[in-house]
């Protein structure tokens, strides 16, 4: 979904806070006014809809709690092409007959073409610019929502538009941090995670990226609903405002959109080979996100704990080190290293071409291409 303009997005600066303006109970009246509002135009054309929301709504509303809201209502509404004939070939038709007759009158032509296509005059010339975004026939959002649900949805529309403009965000979280460091790793973020009681997340914010900002400006939004699943957290960013530096706070409790249940596994890689090993293995289990593992004065996040059901003492920690860039891959390496774990298997993709070296001491290696073989790893584990 597009982000506010800078100058759209509700909130202020106070002697160097920024301070978000989210919806609240407070708003429920003028957000019922416009949900109502939206559902009328249900079956008419985009553009009517768009007129009528430029116009003001019948109580009083705050002015960019309101175009917030709008532009999220109309980002959730589908805008479908209805016509009884492809307008790419009314058109095409209704060209071509013009060729023909460019003397005869225009609706002569516009007879003649809709006969060609055994429609009515009128019906052609509906047909003729249906695929024009503002013609595109309205037909509202998948399922009802509620006033709640929509001030949830702006708030979190305002709380990514002002991240995209942060320089530098930290994240200091308890409980299921793992899932927030999943997602961040999996939309490329650059992220550290400090040691400390509890952890935080460091992260550099697009404002200090100066390649594919957009991109990565979406992505930093995009972790804010898995916040939702931890039992606390609290997170300041840095971020320019009107031009202006600012600290933006958010913590647990504000009126935040919540992600749906965090994914179990970040790739297909990873959730086949936990298939294909308790197949394979029925004496052992393999844990899902164990618990993190301190490395100097960060800690990592191994992705499997392999133990043994009736040996416990048999546990071993799995590293899938698959797809990631040259940079990634390094500081990855540097900190199972500083980590000196004796019980370490790493599941490195061939094609990331890793020198011994570089590899953690003691670590047991398993290469792997596309899949990874359960056999191998059990060989490792001994």
């Amino acid at each position: 979904m597009p982000l506010l303009l800078e100058a759209a997005i509700p909130a202020r600066l106070d002697r160097g806070r920024i301070l978000p303006g989210f919806l609240d109970e407070r708003d429920q009246p003028w957000l019922h006014v416009l949900i109502d509002e939206v559902d009328r135009f249900r079956g008419r054309p985009l553009r009517e809809l768009q007129q009528r929301l430029r116009e003001p709504l019948p109580c009083a509303t705050p002015h960019f709690k309101l175009r917030a809201a709008v532009q999220l209502l109309l980002r959730l509404g589908n805008a479908e092409i209805k016509s009884e004939v492809s307008p790419a070939v009314a058109r095409e038709t209704l060209f071509s007959e013009a060729a023909v007759q460019a003397d005869r009158p225009r609706a002569v032509v516009v007879a003649a073409a809709a006969s060609t296509l055994g429609l009515a005059p009128a019906a052609l010339e509906r047909a003729l610019f249906a695929d024009l975004p503002g013609e595109r026939i309205f037909a509202g959002p998948d399922s009802p929502v509620s006033p709640h649900e929509v001030a949830l949805r702006v708030n979190h529309l305002i709380a990514r538009s002002l991240l995209f403009r942060a320089s530098r965000v930290r994240i200091r979280a308890e409980g299921a941090l793992r899932p927030v460091v999943r997602q961040a790793k999996l939309r490329g973020l650059i992220c550290t995670v400090e040691d400390g009681d509890p952890p935080v997340l460091d992260l550099s914010g697009p404002y200090a990226v100066f390649r594919r900002t957009l991109l990565y400006g979406r992505a930093l939004g995009e972790l804010l609903p898995f916040l939702a699943w931890c039992a606390r957290f609290e997170l300041r960013a840095t971020c320019m405002l009107r031009g202006q530096e600012g600290e933006l706070h958010l913590q647990s409790g504000d009126p935040l959109f919540p992600a749906s249940t965090p994914k179990p596994f970040d790739s297909k890689l990873e959730a086949r080979f936990a298939r294909d090993l308790k197949k394979a293995a029925p004496d052992w289990d393999l844990l899902r996100e164990p618990e993190p593992v301190r490395a100097g004065g960060t800690i990592v996040f191994p992705d499997f704990l392999l133990r043994h059901r009736f040996d416990p003492s048999r546990q071993f920690l799995i590293e899938v080190v698959g797809f990631w860039t040259p940079a990634y891959l390094q500081r990855k390496l540097s900190l199972l290293r500083a980590a000196k774990l004796d019980n370490l298997i790493l599941c490195l993709d061939e094609e990331r071409c890793c020198a011994d070296g570089d590899l953690p001491t003691g670590a047991r290696v398993v290469r792997f291409r596309r899949r990874i073989d359960p056999t191998a790893v059990l060989q490792a584990a001994g």
